[in-house]
């Protein structure tokens, strides 16, 4: 018995043993491994280093990200700030200029084709002193009628010769020039397709037969036909300087075609105007004395 009394005692010793994980259950349970950095069991030194490393980490992206957004607010207000104040005083007029010069383009334009109503009334004629000629809309460009006839509009001059006497010069055919400019020309100009036969349409559209003007287009359809006139024709003509001129149309029906039945009359019929005095407002800017 006193033999193995002691056998007990030795194996007394080693029931700790199985205790010797215990140490180690606190270690998966300690919040410490998952730092990246072991700081050993010491767990008063791996306190006070986990919030500098929290802190520092992310205040430093944080810093730079606030950066990165306020960079293109500070580039895209450079080019305002870089200029001057007259500068930028300057652009602000010019904008506010094509603005308003817009702004009454377009009300003119939209005032002259819309139904007739009280400021068409009260400023029509305003309104078409800035529309005709050179803005002026035809709506037959939506449904076009065929020509029926070939009209051209023909001018001669009155001149001064150098003596002191007076000449006046032939016909010339002034669409006849259009003609050939246009002819075999792949990019003709608007000026040479339209100038010169809106021009007698617009003169034809606001004139009785005994060449009465209507209205205020009346006079400012002529007013159209000398200057486009004298710009063909120049101040210097046949050696001697205009004084005046004069305009017809030279008008004849396009023949039927061959296969056709129809019997139509082809002569010339002529609509001549009374000479007109050139002034100074019927001269391009270029060849005004």
């Amino acid at each position: 018995m006193a033999d193995t009394e002691p056998e007990p005692a030795e194996r007394e010793p080693t029931g700790p043993e199985p205790q010797d994980p215990e140490p180690t259950d606190p270690e998966p349970t300690d919040p410490e491994p998952t730092d990246p950095e072991p700081t050993g069991p010491e767990s008063g030194e791996s306190e006070p280093t986990g919030p500098e490393s929290g802190e520092s980490e992310p205040a430093e992206p944080a810093e730079p990200a606030e950066s990165a957004e306020s960079a293109p607010d500070g580039d895209a207000a450079e080019p305002l700030t870089a200029l001057s104040l007259p500068a930028q005083l300057i652009i602000a007029v010019a904008i506010a200029v094509a603005a308003v010069a817009a702004a009454i383009h377009l009300s003119a334009a939209f005032l002259n084709v819309s139904p007739p109503n009280t400021l068409t009334k009260r400023h029509g004629a305003a309104i078409d002193d800035y529309v005709y000629p050179e803005f002026e809309r035809v709506w037959k460009l939506f449904a076009p009628n065929p020509l029926q006839q070939n009209i051209a509009v023909q001018a001669r001059a009155e001149i001064r010769t150098p003596d002191g006497g007076t000449a006046t010069t032939g016909w010339r055919d002034l669409s006849a020039q259009d003609g050939a400019a246009i002819h075999h020309n792949p990019l003709p100009s608007h000026t040479q397709q339209n100038e010169l036969r809106r021009g007698w349409e617009f003169y034809v559209g606001s004139h009785d037969v005994r060449e009465r003007p209507q209205g205020m287009r009346g006079n400012l359809s002529e007013q159209y036909i000398r200057r486009i006139v004298m710009l063909r024709l120049g101040r210097e003509e046949d050696g001697g300087t205009v004084e005046r001129i004069q305009v017809r149309s030279a008008t004849a029906p396009v023949a039927p075609p061959s296969w056709s039945d129809e019997k139509i009359d082809t002569k010339t019929v002529y609509r001549t105007l009374p000479w007109w005095t050139v002034t100074s407002d019927d001269l391009p800017e270029a060849k005004r004395r």
